[in-house]
């Protein structure tokens, strides 16, 4: 008669539990933005998945591509970069997630260099409503 023994499966079973938590918290990095909340439409499924371009209560600039991905860009990596994203991957949605607290020009400042990069709409990411 044969008989599996499975408490080898467990040992490493509870060795990777314990692996993943205590690296899901370091995965969720990101820039701290304070979403202004509306009632809107999410992106339909099939839709591809958008890059986020973020601006915190500083007015500085971030691109959730290409290396430093938490480190503020400036204008003009800020277009290089949607440029050479959208030359690789074209009608890839590029989104703004602004902060509440920032000035609407540098919104507007930064949906102007995206733009500028060669992205034909731009999109704003807002928070649910309370």
């Amino acid at each position: 008669m044969a008989e599996i023994n499975v408490v080898p499966y467990i040992d490493v079973m509870l060795v990777l539990l314990v692996i993943f938590m205590i690296t899901a918290p370091l995965l969720t990095q990101g820039v701290k933005v304070e979403l202004p909340q509306a009632d809107a439409e999410p992106l339909p499924p099939d839709a591809a998945d958008p890059v986020v371009v973020s601006i915190n209560a500083a007015g500085e600039f971030f691109i959730d591509i290409g290396e430093g991905k938490n480190q503020p860009v400036d204008a003009d990596t800020l277009v290089t970069r949607v440029a050479a994203l959208l030359k690789y991957r074209p009608g890839t949605p590029i989104m703004v997630r602004g902060d509440r607290n920032v000035d609407y020009g540098r919104v507007v400042e930064a949906m102007v260099l995206i733009q500028a990069g060669g992205a034909p709409n731009v999109g704003l990411i807002t928070g649910p409503p309370e």
